[in-house]
């Protein structure tokens, strides 16, 4: 059940301007009576309810009398104080994550090899759109048939909004696609390339005669696609593995393939 205390009041503040609202215009000794806020109290909770404007006081009288404002104002005037605290607090928190991220990132990264895998379809894609969107210089990407298992048109406006996000931030990105799968792409997913991506110097897309599906993250991390070998239509998982030897033959074996590659001709 809703409560004024879930907008920031306290139990004595709420009780006493709910007892206000009773009452009507009264003095601080007889709401303290009706409200059950003790005396040594209520001057503290009146002042309180004053300051955040949800009551108002008659200090020509003798004894001083206090009146509620009507609901909907108090109610509108505590939301927006929430409101005000809740922006101050994500502000704090964006400063918190902002010298976080200079702090976590001055420290060089260990050099050493290290893989890691995603099992099933969606914990796939969640792993690919994660390393997507850590990538700080180049990303390759080889795709020769449609992910099994994957809902290509949701997946494939993930990716192309991830490689998107990736190019405004400076992020050199090459496609190289087999046209089988050029074909397959869902209507969305071209309207994006043309809109947006097409006329990027960091972002070019070509296709070839491909096999296989993996990504390239910044010449040191592999990021491949793994179908399930009893069941060729699902995907079995998604492999990271960062080895910058391993990248490298990787693409020492890319780029023959993406010089002969022919450029998309637009309309994905």
């Amino acid at each position: 059940m809703a409560s004024l205390r879930d907008l920031g009041l306290s139990e004595y503040e709420a009780r006493a301007y709910r007892s206000l609202l009773d009452t009507g215009p009264t003095t601080a000794k007889e709401l303290s009576r009706v409200s059950g806020v003790p005396m040594g109290r209520i001057y503290d909770v009146l002042n309180s309810l004053e300051g955040h404007s949800l009551v108002r006081s008659q200090s020509a009288s003798r004894p001083k009398k206090y009146v509620a404002v009507e609901p909907s104002t108090a109610l509108d005037r505590l939301l927006s104080d929430k409101r005000r605290e809740l922006k101050a607090q994500v502000e704090q928190y964006e400063g918190i994550v902002e010298e976080l991220e200079t702090e976590l990132e001055a420290s060089e990264p260990v050099e050493e090899r290290f893989w890691t895998a995603a099992v099933g379809p969606d914990e796939s894609v969640d792993l690919l759109i994660e390393r997507l969107d850590a990538a700080e210089e180049r990303i390759v990407v080889v795709s020769s048939a449609p992910s099994p298992g994957f809902d290509i048109e949701a997946v494939g406006e993930r990716v192309t909004e991830r490689l998107q996000a990736a190019t405004d931030r400076g992020v050199d990105v090459s496609l190289l696609l087999s046209p089988d799968l050029v074909r397959t792409l869902p209507p969305s997913v071209g309207k994006r390339y043309a809109r947006t991506l097409e006329n990027r110097p960091a972002f070019e897309v070509r296709t070839a005669d491909v096999s296989g599906t993996f990504n390239v993250i910044d010449d040191v991390e592999v990021v491949i696609q793994v179908p399930n070998p009893l069941a060729s239509e699902t995907a079995l998982a998604m492999i990271d593995l960062k080895d910058p030897e391993f990248a490298v033959q990787v693409l020492e074996a890319f780029t023959p393939r993406w010089e002969r590659a022919e450029p998309l001709e637009l309309s994905l």
